[in-house]
């Protein structure tokens, strides 16, 4: 019955659009935020189930009718790194047409992030984290690194199906004022985020390009005490999205 299943894992796992999700949030979060989850697999169904009703008691029928308990080596067959909460599942994320469609609309009442060319898997999930979390209308990324990919839905604890995410090139970015986070811009506290901005920040080593300067409507410091390189990308994005919070009571 085990190999049964693991066959049809892999079979699911290569359709168009599916995604892992490796441990309870983010399947949590997928159940809550409407995502189409087609599997779930867990070294314990009775734990899983017990875990949810301590936790999230809203997603406890969807678990009922989608877990299924398999040996935990299988599992760790299909996720070597596999949650200490023992569950895997697969789930179909929003179409690219759709979540360019949410970044699109207008008047857009929340900020987009924007990442240029980001180089760490966890980063990216800790700033979608916060976007969701902050409210922000979506993530946007630039470059090669798959905002989709498993170690960024772990960092994100799935929070991906909350807020619209999506990869594109620098000219394909979502209309809106653009606001640049760069040493050489005026002071964020002298300066309040529209709702409908984009809130731009760069590489963690190199930061922003000169081509995302140069398309910059405002470019924004955050103030460092001297000898300071930088704040970490998650902090960064963090700062920017609360102070837009703040001058919105």
């Amino acid at each position: 019955m085990d190999d049964e299943l693991v066959r049809a894992w892999r079979v699911a796992e290569r359709e168009s659009g599916v995604v892992l999700l490796d441990g309870f949030h983010p399947l949590k979060h997928a159940l809550r935020f409407g995502g189409e989850v087609r599997r779930v697999l867990t070294a314990d169904r009775g734990a899983l189930l017990a875990l949810a009703g301590e936790l999230a008691p809203d997603v406890v029928a969807a678990l009922e009718a989608l877990a299924v308990e398999v040996a935990e080596e299988r599992l760790r067959a299909l996720a070597p790194r596999l949650h200490p909460t023992g569950v895997v599942a697969l789930a179909v994320r929003p179409s690219v047409a759709a979540n360019r469609a949410v970044l699109a609309e207008r008047p857009r009442r929340a900020p987009v992030v924007v990442l240029e060319n980001p180089r760490n898997l966890g980063n990216v999930g800790a700033v979608i984290r916060l976007a969701a979390g902050f409210g922000a209308t979506g993530v946007v990324t630039t470059g090669e690194l798959d905002p989709w990919h498993p170690t960024v839905l772990r960092g994100s604890a799935g929070l991906h199906f909350a807020t619209a995410v999506e990869r594109v090139g620098l000219p394909e970015l979502p209309a809106g004022p653009l606001y640049v986070l760069d040493p050489e811009g005026v002071d964020i506290r002298d300066l309040p985020f529209p709702d409908d901005a984009l809130l731009a920040f760069g590489t963690e080593r190199h930061g922003v390009s000169a081509e995302l300067k140069a398309r910059a409507d405002r470019l924004v410091a955050v103030p460092m005490q001297p000898g300071v390189s930088s704040f970490n990308l998650a902090t960064s994005v963090a700062m920017g999205l609360f102070h837009w919070m703040s001058g919105r009571r």
